[in-house]
């Protein structure tokens, strides 16, 4: 088939290649333009920006899809299919003309959305998994041709979850692809009750000690790596990284520290790694030997 790939993080990088692998035309790549990263602000391109120019590819970076040039470039490519992975951009309705396969990292319609993957593991979901479907106008709405699950892991993050299902997630949308271009693709219409997944922010990582310690655990796994849980110590900013449950230790208070545990609304925590402001990566007992916390100190609990 001649086909349109778009996509813009690492996890699309997978698919872009096994579509490549198996043949097809890959007629250009649609990925988000250059943006700005790092303490120098250097403009950056994405992994499949990246991941294209090695495969000698030609690249679009649209800032919109509504710009009527933007879609007569698109049109002019000819493409029999559009596969999407984490694109980032709207697709309009002027261009659903050509069917847009888009490869979604849940069981639909189970966290429609920006991140379906952060919210399974935040709402303490045992499976997951990926689907492909058909774009239509609504959010994620449009029928599917195909799923595979996931388990989730008890200590999985979002970005080692993520890492599994963007491999899996590049089968199953090959298999798609497969099934289009034979003519045997049939999409089902979703079935079930709707979640939604939306967009996440920094201010969502921010962790809430008076949760119970189970809930304190999947909210900071969920967002690690992406944006980064984090926490506050006298006004400033303590990226946290994943924790074990202390379930014997129940004499802390909310966000108080000691020897290594940290209190929550239930029993408390095991703090793993932590980054103070300006500061790498460190085992939390290093920082803590530095730190010479007086007895009683607490992360502020979020506002």
């Amino acid at each position: 088939m001649r086909i349109l790939f778009a996509g813009t993080p690492e996890t699309a990088v997978p698919s872009l290649r096994r579509l490549v692998a198996d043949g097809h035309d890959v007629a250009a790549v649609l990925t988000r333009a250059p943006a700005r990263a790092g303490r120098k602000h250097k403009l950056v391109q994405s992994a499949v920006h990246d991941a294209a120019e090695s495969l000698g590819l030609p690249v679009l970076t649209p800032r919109t899809l509504k710009d009527p040039e933007v879609q007569t470039q698109i049109r002019e490519l000819d493409a029999d299919a559009v596969a999407v992975v984490a694109y980032g951009l709207i697709v309009p309705r002027a261009l659903l003309d050509t069917p847009w396969i888009n490869l979604h990292f849940s069981l639909l319609p189970a966290w429609r959305g920006a991140a379906p993957v952060q919210y399974a593991i935040w709402h303490g979901d045992n499976i997951t998994g990926a689907s492909t479907f058909r774009i239509e106008e609504g959010l994620d709405t449009g029928p599917v041709y195909g799923a595979l699950t996931e388990e989730i892991h008890s200590d999985d993050t979002s970005g080692e979850l993520l890492g599994r299902l963007a491999e899996s997630g590049a089968e199953l949308l090959s298999r798609t692809f497969a099934l289009l271009e034979s003519g045997a693709a049939i999409a089902q219409p979703q079935d079930g009750d709707a979640t939604f997944a939306h967009m996440i922010h920094p201010a969502d990582a921010q962790i809430a000690w008076s949760h119970p310690a189970v809930a304190i655990d999947r909210q900071i796994r969920a967002h690690t790596p992406e944006p980064g849980p984090w926490t506050a110590l006298e006004g400033a900013r303590v990226k946290v990284g994943p924790v074990s449950l202390a379930p014997d230790v129940t004499d802390l208070a909310p966000g108080e520290i000691r020897d290594g545990f940290v209190g929550t609304g239930s029993h408390a925590v095991r703090l793993g790694t932590v980054a103070p402001a300006g500061k790498r990566t460190m085992d939390a007992r290093d920082w803590l030997r530095g730190a010479r916390l007086t007895p009683g100190t607490r992360f502020e609990e979020k506002a």
